[in-house]
């Protein structure tokens, strides 16, 4: 079947139409004329595989990864950095005006380095085979590198075997000065534990939850913070964006006087700001995150920054006109509406919303509108050649 593929979804997958019927085909670009096997058919909408590249589209480039065809990220690897930060900044304003968010991003801040940017990978091990999920399934692709990971990770990567893990999963943590944290689940026994340290820059080696080598975390730092990161605490996967992410906040927390920092993770959002304002209360659901950051606290010597353990919704007698900035910072599924409501309620001037998911900030940001006015709004190229970016929002009280 021969189709010609007119743009992307949000996904980063191509679309076209088979008798006025969407089809989805993944590693497609627009402009493409494809052969397709069609592979799911759906009421309103089917997947597609691409057979044959019957004419390739002038925007589609010459990939460099080696298992791009297979592999379940990085899908935008064939067109060229300037068209995948276009694709990005049309995305997200052609979603906030989808949902009647009147406002359109003109700026979406590029990675310094397109490849080999990445601080975490995860593999998965199978029958001693190691790699990823091809896309969209749990069959394995075996790789050797990875492109957008770190070189002293990719490093690490190609000899992962020595380990003798038949079935697992291993992370690979990655700080500043090139240390790295390795954490493994398997119930397999672990192998060549001295070699590993004799010849790679480890602070750690972590199995099923207990240190097995070194510490169960390491430090690392950002515009001059320092943080101490648990093996199973969140960081962001990006140096440089997180440092512009900083300075971003820092910008926008100037005239700020108390602020609260919600989904706080190890503290790094408040104690970057922490010397801007008079005081931070950091509020994290993850009980390491917030020994992390108690302990961030003291390594940085800021006695301006207090932390709560709990979850979010739990903590709204926290909130109070006490504090005129709120940061946000949730997971991929959002603010809890109790949380934006009482942020309404109290009338609190300023909110500083970090996502990394545009369709549940423009859910949260529809709840807001009626009482808060976007003020600026960034992209920041977090996750270079995938579908995922990371959005930056102020909004202030109308």
């Amino acid at each position: 079947m021969e189709i010609e593929v007119i743009k992307f979804d949000n996904l980063g997958r191509g679309i076209g139409y088979i008798n006025n019927k969407i089809i989805f085909i993944p590693k497609s670009v627009p402009g493409d004329i494809l052969k397709i096997d069609i592979v799911k058919e759906k009421k309103n909408y089917l997947e597609g595989r691409i057979k044959e590249i019957i004419k390739p589209s002038k925007l589609r480039k010459k990939v460099l990864c080696p298992y791009f065809a297979s592999c379940g990220g990085c899908d935008l690897l064939n067109i060229s950095l300037s068209e995948e930060l276009e694709y990005k900044l049309h995305k997200i304003n052609a979603i906030l005006k989808k949902n009647n968010i009147n406002y359109e991003v003109k700026e979406i801040i590029k990675n310094s380095n397109e490849y080999y940017y990445r601080n975490k990978i995860t593999l998965k091990v199978i029958n001693k085979k190691i790699g990823y999920y091809q896309g969209k399934t749990h069959n394995l692709l075996e790789i050797n590198n990875c492109l957008v990971a770190r070189k002293s990770i990719n490093a690490l990567i190609k000899e992962i075997d020595k380990f003798s893990i038949i079935n697992g999963e291993v992370t690979i943590r990655c700080n500043n000065k090139e240390e790295l944290l390795i954490i493994i689940n398997s119930s397999d026994k672990l192998a060549n534990i001295e070699y590993f340290v004799s010849n790679y820059n480890i602070v750690g080696i972590v199995l099923n939850g207990k240190c097995l080598y070194g510490e169960d975390y390491f430090i690392h730092s950002v515009n001059n913070h320092l943080f101490k990161i648990s093996y199973n605490a969140f960081f962001q996967v990006n140096d440089y964006i997180s440092s512009y992410l900083f300075n971003l906040i820092n910008k926008y927390t100037t005239n700020s006087h108390n602020v609260l920092d919600l989904y706080c993770g190890v503290g790094a959002l408040s104690l970057n700001v922490s010397d801007n304002v008079l005081s931070v209360l950091g509020v994290e659901i993850v009980e390491n995150a917030i020994k992390d950051a108690n302990f961030n606290k003291g390594l940085n010597k800021k006695e301006n920054v207090s932390f709560i353990c709990s979850d979010t919704k739990n903590i709204l007698n926290k909130i109070s006109k006490t504090y005129d900035t709120v940061i946000l910072d949730p997971p991929r599924c959002g603010v809890d509406e109790k949380v934006l409501k009482k942020i309404i309620d109290e009338n609190i001037n300023k909110i500083i919303y970090v996502s990394c998911d545009p369709f549940t900030l423009v859910r949260d940001l529809k709840i807001l509108n009626d009482n808060y006015e976007i003020k600026d709004f960034h992209l920041l190229d977090m996750f270079t050649w995938s579908e995922h970016v990371e959005s930056f929002c102020v909004l202030e009280k109308r």
